[in-house]
């Protein structure tokens, strides 16, 4: 048994056969990226709070800091509740991914269940601070979404994404293939960006709960 955060990338590629995707062009990835949703006034003025918080915060803070004071109050505002899916903090997953048993607990994931995730379609993997760590977050966040690959016995987009302090960097894994995007800049107005993104992922969910 292997838990995600004893991963590295390069690792993570040679054993399960990945390749990466730098095309910026890559449909999947880009699609997702250029998402346009309204914004109301009342959550700029939130969305502009919370960026002048992260503003002069985002080099000091812990991982729960950036937890607790950030992404919490961010993804109330984004809104991504939903009766057709849950959202899960702290959970475990597994599965054997090429005879491979892995396993590790998930910052947060939304996915189907009651109780427990079942069948997980996008993960947020929150990266301890902006400073170089030991632990490779591009590798956890991949391994997770293998682990939701194997779960979900099929090879549709997953999707998710890691922060670090302020960097937000979006991922989509679809069959043996990932791509990676530039990073969008929380303390700037890439974060407007950020919420349409995210609030993609909602439609996508939903749109696929709903076909099947």
């Amino acid at each position: 048994m292997k838990t995600f955060e004893k991963w590295k990338i390069d690792e993570v590629i040679d054993t399960f056969g990945l390749k990466r995707i730098y095309d910026i062009n890559f449909a999947p990835l880009s699609e997702w990226l250029k998402s346009n949703y309204a914004i109301s006034d009342l959550e700029k003025m939130q969305i502009e709070d919370l960026k002048s918080e992260l503003q002069i915060n985002a080099e000091y803070w812990n991982e729960d800091e950036l937890k607790f004071m950030f992404i919490s109050p961010f993804l109330k505002v984004v809104n991504l509740r939903s009766p057709y899916y849950k959202i899960f903090t702290q959970r475990p997953i597994s599965a054997e991914v090429k005879g491979i048993k892995m396993n590790g607990i998930v910052d947060l994931v939304i996915a189907k269940g009651e109780a427990a995730p079942k069948k997980p379609f996008f993960f947020i993997h929150e990266y301890k601070q902006e400073q170089k760590g030991n632990n490779d977050p591009i590798a956890q966040l991949v391994t997770e979404m293998l682990v939701a690959q194997a779960q979900n016995e099929n090879d549709t987009p997953l999707y998710g994404c890691y922060v670090m302090g302020r960097f937000w960097f979006f991922v989509i894994l679809q069959g043996h293939e990932y791509a990676v995007s530039d990073a969008y800049t929380a303390t700037q107005d890439d974060i407007f960006q950020i919420v349409s993104i995210l609030r993609a992922v909602k439609i996508k969910i939903e749109d696929r709960i709903k076909s099947e």
